[in-house]
């Protein structure tokens, strides 16, 4: 069998679980490596024992997030489509989608880092930034958002794409890569080559080449499997159709504002939790890349669910389709419930693990044990938008993201602080995504008795 027809094995006739298990395992280790790395830049900073630097550093992921949302819009949007197109049997407009997508995701990452570079102040005091942790929040932007603006946007869509098209092994080991010499780069720059005090800079050098570097990896597959899948940046493929751009734009675009609003919600939660002092705002930081770990999972479980949907819906195996839709459900919650346990075990020894200053580590471990209770709920609301990216159907995701987050996470942050001050800030969360939770459910429900009618 060749490859191509191995591929189209996982979509239409593998048995559920092995093929949810060939496309979700490897972009789960590919989010666990991420997340790493994300939590090295922490993790070293936190051996200076300075909670100005990991404030500063722990601030920026909200700031780091937008480039993922410039992503969204290509690679969710272009990447979903392009895997309906295939269950379509329409190749040769699944490449001209592949063209556009990759264009418009390099022309978004330009005009972001030139934004960034103009307008980086002005952005850092709305996130939080003080007088004590701007200029470590300023070397990092620079060297990440502005000089590796693009192969940070680009290799986040290249990942996508390659993956929508049944290249799931591919499409982890190019960001694991990224993420594994994020971590082997990140001491040589901050205790070897820069001087005492330009940590935070050698952290944002070190991101910078690795992304960089992954996205190389990913150019360069594409290269040498050119004759293998739909995926190309030849611009004489052509434009897509009109109405292929105007499904590209009404996927990608609410998932790029879901997750601009999730930012959003970490933003809120930073400058309220700045009224208590830059000791909780240095705990609540390293508690949020803590709690990643289960979400992490359940997000890779999701983009390896969905290509499979997508494709599946399109083809009209519709029975398929929801078989997939519930494994990935069953085997989200499992985690979520693993973790609970696992959280409240080793909350203590998880913060410790980051920094050794007693009040953060006080701080830290109470949040921990509280923010980890929401992980299942936040996983079934997470998942119903990818459900829905993968079926098209934008505006139920948007909808779905707008209520989540500025009608009910938002507006709980604000009330529980004032009723229940910084603590209240922590419960939030689970408050929240118990009520998403229950109306995700209620959109979907309805969704599929529209869809019988």
């Amino acid at each position: 069998m060749n490859e191509t027809a191995e591929k189209k094995e996982i979509f239409e006739s593998m048995p559920v679980p092995q093929a949810l298990r060939l496309m979700a395992v490897p972009m789960v280790i590919s989010q666990l490596i991420v997340l790493i790395y994300n939590m090295a830049d922490t993790f070293y900073v936190g051996r200076t024992n300075d909670p100005y630097m990991v404030a500063g550093i722990s601030m920026m992921l909200p700031v780091f997030n937008i480039t993922l949302s410039l992503a969204g819009i290509s690679g969710v949007g272009g990447g979903t489509l392009i895997s309906r197109l295939l269950g379509r049997g329409q190749e040769q407009e699944a490449r001209r989608v592949s063209v556009f997508s990759i264009y418009l995701a390099i022309s978004l990452a330009a005009v972001f880092s030139v934004g960034m570079l103009l307008f980086m102040d002005p952005l850092l005091k709305l996130v939080g930034a003080g007088e004590n942790t701007i200029v470590y929040a300023r070397h990092y932007i620079f060297c990440v958002l502005v000089i590796g603006g693009i192969p940070t946007v680009l290799s986040n869509v290249l990942s996508n794409l390659i993956r929508c098209v049944g290249y799931s092994k591919k499409a982890s080991f190019g960001i694991a890569l990224g993420g594994v010499l994020n971590i082997a780069l990140d001491p040589l720059f901050m205790f070897v080559l820069l001087p005492d005090g330009y940590q935070v800079l050698g952290v944002g050098i070190a991101t910078c080449i690795s992304n960089c570097t992954a996205c190389v990896y990913f150019l360069s597959f594409l290269y040498r499997s050119r004759e293998q899948h739909v995926i190309t940046l030849n611009p004489r493929e052509g434009m897509p159709q009109s109405e292929s751009i105007r499904s590209v734009l009404e996927v990608g675009i609410p998932s790029s504002v879901t997750v601009l609003l999730f930012d959003l919600d970490y933003v809120v939660l930073d400058r309220l939790m700045v009224a208590y002092g830059d000791i909780p705002l240095a705990a609540i930081g390293i508690v949020l890349k803590v709690e990643r770990f289960p979400l992490n999972v359940g997000i890779g479980i999701c983009q390896g669910m969905v290509p499979l949907v997508a494709y599946n819906f399109s083809s009209g195996n519709h029975e398929r389709m929801d078989s997939f839709i519930h494994f990935a459900r069953k085997t989200g919650l499992l985690v979520g419930l693993v973790s609970i346990c696992v959280y409240e075990l080793f909350a203590a020894w998880l913060m410790r693990f980051f920094i050794s200053e007693a009040q953060t580590v006080q701080l830290g471990t109470a949040f921990i044990r509280a923010r980890i209770l929401a992980t299942p709920m936040m996983f079934l609301c997470f998942s119903m938008v990818h459900v829905f990216n993968a079926l098209g159907d934008g505006k139920r995701a948007l909808f779905l993201g707008v209520m989540r987050w500025v009608v009910i996470n938002i507006p709980m942050l604000f009330i529980l602080n004032a009723f229940f001050g910084m603590y209240g800030l922590v419960w939030s969360q689970l408050v929240s995504d118990s009520i998403m939770a229950a109306i995700s459910f209620c959109v979907f429900d309805r969704y599929r008795k529209s869809q019988k009618a």
